[in-house]
């Protein structure tokens, strides 16, 4: 596979020196120049009255007490009247496919919320078009009118042996991406058992990674902070975002890795881990703010790194230290400090005007030199990539499903069976191993109280497989069902439901529109979120999407769902690198010993 054909757009900052030092020197007028502001100065942590930003190039010449003397007649003139100058805001790690969206399509999205930056791991697609996919999206991401670099996703499958992916990811795929424009690193190193075995595939990535002077993201999806963890860290990853307690960031800050606090639209760890910085007295550099999952409702309704970084304010932080862990502590672990993350001479020109820092209301969003929003309106153009239709036909079966595809037979004479049961925990990726007596009627084991079947069908290969389990916390009643092919990290697809017949309904029904997620009672579909673009995105505009995801969130309510943003804890139910139990095609997967158990307890 050839590197891709779209180079970084942005010039260096070799190319542009000469204009940048003759505009501070005042030898030749800015581009665009910020006047009276207050600068937030994230290198010193001062608030710095009666500034102005000269801007050239798309890059900052200078920062000074009056820039006068660089505007010239042709200047744009911005005034701040005061309002604080504060650096575009860095989503560290994230996946744009959680938003449903294209990577043009989520940039629309954020850019309103000051977001500038973002660091992405495409690994949802490499499950499911592999290296071919990953350049899409990473084509599209250069297209955009902000920074999106992306991270070579480092585990399809990411449990080896658990799970079948479409495509899989190979250390010559990591090699080769390596020597894009725009890739800064290797996505999140999700096999953690295997790196502390010192699996030779695994190290490969993180070699070829490493030989190329760029970032390996870590992923320890484990409370298990002895010899394991050591043997991770030890592994070479660089950073996680797992952590979900305040002893699990100091633990990973003291070995050295920057500790990754997640809000997204489901995963609300920020709270539990920063009292390591508000409380115990931490440095804060080595704390950074990300996002991890955000889907389209929360972008449009509720913000992105905007939200985060309030949220964390709101959790005790300091608002300067918080905007910190946004941008500067961002920039630096990826080793772009001289490049975005402050607002200084030479940095891409990313500046959000806020009259307050503390609620954070974004009036002003400037990127590379340009206005791209203001008033919560997008002034520019988010281009388009042209999907080909072998990304837009990704859903295959095998054949059209039925009630009895998603039969649970008990041995012979059984009035009733001890199953394994998935436990969903609400605001958590984690889930709980349970174990519950069930029914049989009529020599099919029988899902009840709390308790709805969940099955798993194949999708990639047309293979007709479907793996049929029990999962409980949704709180569903009444005759219905829910399928996605958003399955992470296989991405085959998972149907919840109560009842056989609806599970069938919503499977063919994805099926039929090429992906997406589906909501079915009493034979009627109550909602449709269509995804086509792999079955994970679409590319509408976020609020479109939004309006559907919506729908699908009034229907689970309908259905008897209360727990927050259940979608995403549905998508994560086949994750079989984060403990407890999971569901794959291989069967149900025990992530505490990383072997499959069977479904049913049965007498020896």
């Amino acid at each position: 596979m050839t590197s891709s054909p779209f180079p970084d757009p942005f010039p260096a900052w070799a190319d542009v020196a000469p204009h940048l030092i003759a505009v501070a020197a005042g030898r030749e007028p800015a581009d665009m120049v910020i006047r009276g502001g207050t600068w937030v100065n994230v290198h010193t942590r001062e608030c710095l009255p009666g500034h102005d930003i000269a801007i050239a190039s798309g890059r900052i010449a200078c920062v000074v007490p009056d820039a006068s003397y660089c505007t010239g007649p042709g200047t744009q003139v911005i005034e701040a009247a005061g309002r604080h100058m504060v650096p575009g805001l860095c989503d560290a790690h994230m996946h744009i496919e959680s938003g449903m969206l294209t990577p043009a399509e989520f940039a629309r999205a954020i850019i309103p919320h000051g977001t500038t930056t973002i660091f992405t791991d495409p690994h949802e697609i490499a499950n499911v078009l592999g290296l071919e996919g990953v350049r899409m999206m990473h084509d599209e991401a250069a297209l955009q009118p902000i920074n999106i670099f992306t991270q070579m996703p480092s585990c399809a499958p990411s449990a080896p042996g658990l799970e079948t992916t479409g495509h899989e990811i190979t250390p010559e795929d990591v090699a080769e991406a390596m020597g894009w424009p725009g890739i800064v690193g290797l996505g999140e190193m999700m096999n953690f058992p295997g790196v502390a075995a010192a699996d030779p595939k695994m190290l490969a990535e993180i070699a070829a990674t490493q030989r190329a002077g760029k970032t390996v993201g870590g992923h320890y999806a484990s409370p298990d902070l002895g010899r394991p963890f050591a043997a991770y860290v030890a592994g070479g990853p660089a950073d996680d975002h797992e952590g979900t307690c305040e002893a699990d960031a100091i633990a990973r800050v003291r070995q050295g890795m920057r500790a990754m606090m997640r809000l997204g639209s489901a995963w609300h760890d920020v709270e539990s881990q920063i009292t390591a910085v508000t409380e115990k007295g931490l440095d804060p550099r080595n704390f950074i703010l990300c996002t991890d999952d955000c889907h389209s409702g929360t972008l449009v309704g509720e913000g992105h790194m905007n939200r985060v970084v309030r949220h964390a304010i709101e959790c005790g932080c300091d608002p300067l230290v918080a905007l910190q862990m946004a941008t500067i502590n961002t920039a630096t672990h990826f080793g772009l400090e001289r490049e975005l993350g402050s607002i200084a001479p030479g940095r891409r020109a990313d500046v959000i005007l806020t009259p307050d820092l503390a609620s954070l209301p974004i009036e002003v969003v400037i990127a590379r030199g340009q206005v791209i929003a203001q008033d919560g309106k997008v002034l520019v153009d988010c281009p388009h990539y042209d999907w080909p239709d072998r990304a837009r036909n990704t859903v295959h079966p095998g054949h059209a499903l039925g009630p009895r595809d998603f039969e649970i037979r008990a041995p012979e004479g059984a009035n009733s069976v001890r199953a394994n049961v998935i436990g969903v925990i609400e605001n958590q990726a984690p889930t709980k191993a349970l174990k519950a007596d069930l029914p049989v009627r009529d020599g099919l084991v029988e899902a009840q109280g709390d308790i709805c079947q969940i099955a798993l069908v194949e999708r990639h290969r047309g293979t007709g497989g479907v793996t049929n389990g029990f999962v409980s916390g949704f709180g569903y009643r009444g005759r219905m069902a829910m399928a996605s092919t958003v399955a992470h990290d296989s991405h085959h697809m998972i149907v919840v439901g109560t009842d056989r017949e609806q599970m069938a309904l919503a499977a063919n029904r994805l099926a039929e529109v090429g992906g997406g997620v589906t909501l079915w009672r009493d034979g009627q579909e109550a909602a449709l979120v269509e995804l086509p673009i792999a079955g994970l995105m679409s590319d509408a505009p976020a609020t479109r999407v939004a309006a559907s995801a919506d729908r699908l969130v009034q229907a689970m309510r309908e259905s008897g769902c209360e727990l927050n943003n259940a979608y995403m804890q549905h998508t994560l139910l086949a994750l079989v690198v984060i403990p407890e139990l999971r569901i794959s095609d291989k069967g149900l997967i025990d992530v505490r010993r990383f072997r499959k158990i069977p479904l049913l307890d049965l007498p020896e």
